[in-house]
């Protein structure tokens, strides 16, 4: 079974702004909670993504428990979104998009989440549990994050 939710935050600043923040790899630790432990362990050639970037990380969601992830850049259309995806990781399935629309006075940003957990009914269950209530967590320090980083 998959699941989707999706979260807009409205970002007071302009749009080559937040896109040249949030189209570098090299941010995601900036909005990631520090409990994650979040590591990108790959190279990252240059700041913006492009299709076809794959970005190696380490993260420890839950009791120091270590996991790697691979993400690959999918889709990228430059000012407006981009698309990530897991190769490897925790979940069956990972779609992640990040849309970028220019507003009077600032810029909305949608993540719009496609997944599949682990482990078949077991992962429906830990869904239920766990994984839905943290994924929710981590989007809601990322938006406090990001009104810090972009402030009014």
């Amino acid at each position: 079974m998959h699941y989707q939710f999706k979260r807009a935050q409205f970002v007071k600043t302009d749009l080559q702004t937040l896109w040249d923040f949030a189209s570098s790899p090299k941010n995601l630790g900036k909005i990631t909670p520090a409990y994650m432990d979040f590591k990108i362990v790959s190279p990252v050639p240059c700041n913006e993504m492009y299709p076809g970037m794959i970005v190696l990380y380490t993260v420890s969601p839950v009791m120091g428990l270590r996991l790697t992830w691979m993400t690959e850049i999918t889709n990228v259309k430059p000012l407006s979104f981009f698309v990530d995806e897991q190769r490897m990781g925790p979940y069956k399935m990972w779609h992640h998009q990040h849309i970028f629309e220019q507003k009077e006075g600032g810029v909305l940003m949608t993540d719009i989440v496609t997944y599949i957990p682990p482990m078949g009914i077991l992962g429906a269950v830990a869904n239920k549990l766990f994984i839905e209530r943290q994924l929710n967590s981590i989007f809601e320090y990322r938006f406090k994050a990001m009104d810090l980083l972009f402030p009014s």
